[in-house]
């Protein structure tokens, strides 16, 4: 095998494939100096100013003169200002449907929805019922009646840091809304018990609204004032939480059409391989799961950010191309106003890892969404009513990101990781994917599936999308992950917070 590889005949840098001594030589090209795995080396003379492209795409511009053979890195590259061609729907093609309906074991819903968990849920509406959450939750997982369920896979608590001192009528309080009744709406929850202070601005019947809050109408609320303080509002949500238990005892798995999965995308931890290996390799399984009817969902605006041209190629309409781009113009002016930039990603992490700017770390992201048409976009936990392949606004803070998804009614979740990253999502399980056999072999406990082997044993790219797909379909219909048998999922909601705390 070749030490290096090139991805695209224009490109000006290769990427290492393994630790490079100076001397070593690779596709004609010599290194010059020591360059790390998931690198990248010059393959020619890149003069300073000059644009550097990965994928064939400019990834930033040369600080320096580099000279063939150097190590190509944040000490001689950095972002550069150009244009980019948005030609909304210039590559939009439609996917064949599959030739066969595949299935999956799931949980039917009364409102049609699919469960690929079966939990209960204790929500929050405000920071300060988080506690009395955890008490309802831990105390109800030690009774008896708890213990003699089938069919529940256990109870969550659903605490976070928001629900007061914000405005009640702004862009933040509107995100959390969203946020909270999505969740109370998935389709893993068998049944949801909302618990709030009472005093909150997030008010408990603001959320409950007019209508029911869940289609099956297992959901009851209270609050810690109105109970008479936190040891009534604990035994009495005992008692709900017992009779909704009855409830979700009575739903078994199922055949249910792949169709019903709606998948969240992620990637963090990344390094050089994540756009070779593993990102890739979710973009076929990706396609597949598209084909086949059901829903992906892209996100992590930020990391998006630079590459978004090769999305609106992709919409299905210039007026859906044309919302992903406000959502690019929302994020450069929230940024300018709290004194933050774009660029400010890839994390140190992922530079060790070879990644150098946010458009290189954005143009192996991108590569998630396969080759899919792009159906619509969508704010951070907005309901996703379109089937297909989807954008949803987000940071690309992972545990925030991932919560807009369950909110918006991701069943599932898949997260491709070159450093190594360990999370959980209850109720939704993860499937963790690592783009480079070293770090799967050294955190095989946390990781679910290796793509590194795609470049450490030739594996067909093709052939490790469809080894995902096949994994999808047995982690929804009941195989356990390695984040949910080592118990994560209790710290990683995390709402967006936008706007002044007050």
């Amino acid at each position: 095998m070749a030490l290096t590889i090139r991805l695209h005949p224009e490109d000006n840098v290769d990427i290492a494939l393994a630790d490079l001594l100076a001397g070593a030589e690779s596709l004609g090209v010599t290194a010059a100096e020591r360059i790390a795995r998931g690198h990248k080396m010059a393959n020619r003379p890149i003069a300073a100013g000059e644009h550097v492209r990965r994928y064939g795409q400019i990834i930033g511009a040369a600080t320096a003169d580099i000279a063939t053979g150097a190590h190509v890195h944040v000490h001689n590259i950095a972002m550069s200002d150009h244009a980019q061609d948005y030609a909304f729907g210039a590559d939009m093609k439609p996917l064949p449907p599959a030739p066969a309906t595949r299935t999956f074991m799931g949980y039917r819903r009364p409102d049609g929805g699919a469960g690929t968990r079966n939990y209960l849920g204790v929500l929050t509406s405000v920071n300060c019922s988080g506690s009395v959450a955890r008490f309802i939750a831990e105390e109800a997982e030690k009774t008896d009646w708890f213990r003699a369920l089938k069919n529940v896979d256990g109870i969550v608590p659903i605490a976070h840091a928001s629900g007061c001192g914000m405005s009640g009528s702004d862009e933040g309080y509107a995100t959390l809304m969203r946020t909270l009744r999505g969740y109370a709406k998935n389709p893993n929850f068998g049944g949801i018990l909302l618990v709030g202070l009472g005093c909150e601005v997030m008010q408990v019947p603001d959320l409950v609204g007019k209508g029911r809050m869940r289609g099956d109408n297992n959901f009851r609320h209270m609050t810690i004032q109105q109970e008479g303080g936190t040891r009534r509002t604990v035994e009495r949500g005992l008692e709900a939480l017992r009779e909704m238990a009855l409830v979700a005892e009575t739903y078994v798995r199922e055949p249910i059409p792949v169709s019903e999965l709606v998948i969240g995308m992620q990637c963090g931890g990344s390094d050089g391989y994540s756009g070779i290996t593993a990102n890739p390799a979710l973009g076929v399984a990706s396609d597949i799961l598209v084909q086949h009817g059901g829903t992906t969902i892209l996100s992590e605006t930020t990391e998006i950010y630079g590459a978004e041209h090769l999305l609106t190629r992709r919409a299905v309409s210039p007026e859906v191309g044309e919302k992903l781009i406000a959502r690019i113009r929302w994020w450069e002016d929230y940024c300018e106003r709290n004194g933050g930039e774009m660029n400010n990603n890839p994390s140190p992490g992922n530079k060790r890892g070879g990644l150098t700017t946010i458009l290189e770390k954005s143009l192996g992201a991108v590569a998630k969404g396969g080759t899919a048409p792009l159906e619509d976009v969508y704010l951070f936990g907005e309901p996703i009513t379109k089937k297909g392949f989807v954008f949803m606004d987000s940071p690309g803070y992972d545990p925030c990101s991932v919560t807009g998804q369950i909110a918006s009614g991701a069943n599932l979740i898949v997260f491709t990781t070159g450093r190594g990253s360990v999370s959980g999502y209850k109720p939704v399980p993860c499937i963790k994917v690592a783009t480079n056999t070293e770090m799967y072999t050294h955190m095989s406990e946390d990781m679910d599936l290796n793509a590194g082997d795609i470049v450490s044993a030739g594996v067909d790219l093709r052939a490790k999308g469809e080894e995902l797909f096949e994994l999808f379909i047995r982690t929804a219909s009941g195989e356990v992950t390695k984040s949910e048998g080592l118990g994560f999922g209790g710290a990683e909601f995390v709402p967006w917070q936008i706007g002044a705390v007050m």
